[in-house]
């Protein structure tokens, strides 16, 4: 029997509700193999790579890459094998029917059932997932539903399904090479590529493809791009200084957006302190050794705000309308430079894992920013954050609240600096300067000083983040 598959605009998270195909990264009649990518999809927060889930081959695309945002649910191309004819494939989209998201309320009171006729089809007893229709059919079909395997959502076997194993087997007809009529030249580029040499005036032509078999990507248009972009910056003439217009990708006008009624809707209060981290630095050295790890100081930091926030839940919060939102545990997001913006993807959990867990899971979440492929799972929620310039030179600044959480740390550079020990002599010591943006609607200064009182006594004690 001929395999043919829906590919929807899948929904990652509540909050989304429509999406971009970025760029294919097959074409049209192409086979592909599990693991594959399949094309990228960019949503307001978001850009991910959609990854094979079977072998089959990309029969038709209905939605082209760079048009406008799509719902979920969206039916985006048909895959199936090389048996399934083209009347069966248009067949299959004109039957197709999205499913819907939406949760709707089921009556209270059901009808009771009508009475079965003597002849009605055999009812199916099973505990597996299966859709109304789906069940229907194979009821009155008499169709053997346990040799199926489900292409839904977790294993659920859907109306198609069934109509497969109906079909019956197939064997495949393998399609042989294009032929291009006399002269004319194949050039394999991506659809976002084509577009952004039309943009550019590039002839793809003229271009050595670097993807998979020679295929023309959009790296290899704007490499092209810039080098022309070159070459014009030097024939200008030195007093022209014409800008340069790039417009903002969606994640940062995202994060933009967000900054702007953050700030003009919270009304924020700062609290500064510089702490001693001469013995967090030393017991650093010597805990990574022992752990066999390279954690930095933000990860130790991350540690010591993460057992300070439980001890002090007040701070530990997100605040939604009128409604403060408490939790027990301690989801410390952390600002992240990447190549699209800023980012804040979260350490779940951070007050029940050890330095060594913390590390890996930062190394983890910043790898994945600098390459895009941080998921809505990473960046949801968070009940603090916490934001490093340190490393940049950075003596001191003060952050914006990541909303809807009621809290944000911004750590300054680590400066030797002169101070005066018990005995009254002078000495140095290595200092943190740290400042604490607070939400004034659900936070009280006073809440705010303990917790950065207890941070203090963390740093300059670390012995205790080992507790």
């Amino acid at each position: 029997m001929t395999d043919i598959r829906p590919f929807c605009m899948p929904k990652w998270g509540i909050e989304m509700t429509e999406g971009t195909i970025a760029e294919w990264m097959i074409d049209e009649g192409q086979a592909f193999t599990r693991g594959q990518t399949l094309c990228l999809i960019e949503t307001a927060k978001i850009t991910n790579e959609v990854e094979a889930e079977f072998d089959l081959v990309l029969r038709r695309r209905l939605v082209e890459a760079g048009s406008e945002a799509h719902p979920v649910g969206t039916l985006l191309g048909i895959f199936g094998d090389a048996g399934a004819s083209d009347a069966e494939i248009d067949a299959f989209i004109a039957a197709f029917r999205p499913a819907n998201t939406a949760v709707t309320a089921q009556p209270a009171d059901k009808p009771a059932p009508a009475d079965v006729p003597a002849d009605a089809p055999a009812k199916i007893n099973t505990n597996r997932a299966i859709s109304r229709e789906a069940l229907r059919l194979a009821e009155a079909e008499g169709v053997d539903i346990d040799p199926i395997s489900g292409s839904g959502r977790n294993g659920r076997i859907t109306h198609q399904d069934v109509v497969r194993a109906l079909r019956g087997p197939a064997s495949p007809a393998l399609r042989g090479p294009a032929v291009l009529p006399d002269g004319e030249v194949a050039i394999y580029a991506s659809p976002l590529a084509r577009r952004l040499a039309a943009m550019h005036g590039i002839d793809l032509s003229s271009l050595t493809g670097t993807g998979p078999r020679g295929r023309i990507a959009k790296a290899d248009v704007l490499a092209r791009a810039r080098i022309i972009a070159h070459a014009r910056e030097a024939s200008i003439d030195a007093g022209h200084n014409p800008p340069t217009i790039e417009p903002m990708d969606k994640i940062r006008k995202l994060v933009a957006r967000k900054v702007t009624e953050t700030k003009r809707d919270v009304p924020h209060f700062y609290l500064r302190m510089t702490v001693d981290i001469d013995a967090l630095l030393a017991l650093r050295k010597t805990a990574n050794l022992v752990l066999g790890t390279k954690a930095s100081l933000n990860d130790y930091l991350v540690r010591a705000v993460a057992l300070a926030l439980v001890r002090h839940p007040g701070v530990n919060i997100q605040v939604h309308g009128d409604n403060i939102h408490r939790f027990a545990r301690a989801d410390v997001a952390i600002a992240v430079a990447a190549p699209s913006g800023l980012v804040m993807p979260v350490i779940r959990s951070a007050d029940l894992m050890r330095i060594d867990q913390i590390a890996a899971a930062s190394r983890a979440l910043i790898d994945k920013a600098g390459t895009g492929r941080l998921s809505y799972a990473d960046m949801d929620g968070g009940t603090f954050s916490i934001s490093n310039l340190g490393m940049f030179g950075i003596d001191q600044f003060d952050a914006i609240i990541n909303a809807p959480q009621g809290a944000i740390l911004a750590i300054g550079a680590a400066a030797r600096a002169p101070m005066e020990r018990a005995d009254n002599s002078l000495g140095f010591a290595t200092r943190l300067a740290l400042s604490l943006s607070v939400d004034h609607r659900a936070i009280d200064g006073a809440a705010a000083a303990r917790f950065m009182a207890t941070l203090r006594e963390l740093i300059e004690s670390p012995e205790a983040l080992f507790a």
